[in-house]
């Protein structure tokens, strides 16, 4: 494991320590559970912050992108984005 740290993030378990204790309390995204994962973006492998497990890799799942987020949030809260097919896999988002 610290090699691993050191070799995908540039970080030490020391380094990975520190930021969970300098950003103590819950996972930022569920608010629930202990913050202990490294996240990290996926196009430039920059360390964002410390995430709990489920939400790291419900982000990671999500493919880091924003509009997929989003578009699980409304489904989430009763409103499902639904495409409008306007050439053989392509798309328009709702106005």
């Amino acid at each position: 494991m610290p090699g691993n740290l050191k070799r995908r993030y540039g970080i030490t378990v020391a380094g990975r320590d520190e930021t969970v204790v300098s950003r103590t309390g819950p996972c930022v995204i569920c608010l629930k559970a202990p913050a202990v994962h490294v996240d990290h973006c996926h196009e430039t492998g920059r360390v964002r912050c410390v995430l709990c497990f489920n939400c790291n890799s419900a982000i990671g799942k999500l493919g880091d992108d924003p509009d997929a987020v989003r578009r699980a949030a409304a489904y989430l809260e009763g409103s499902p984005w639904k495409p409008t097919l306007v050439a053989p896999g392509v798309y328009r988002l709702p106005s």
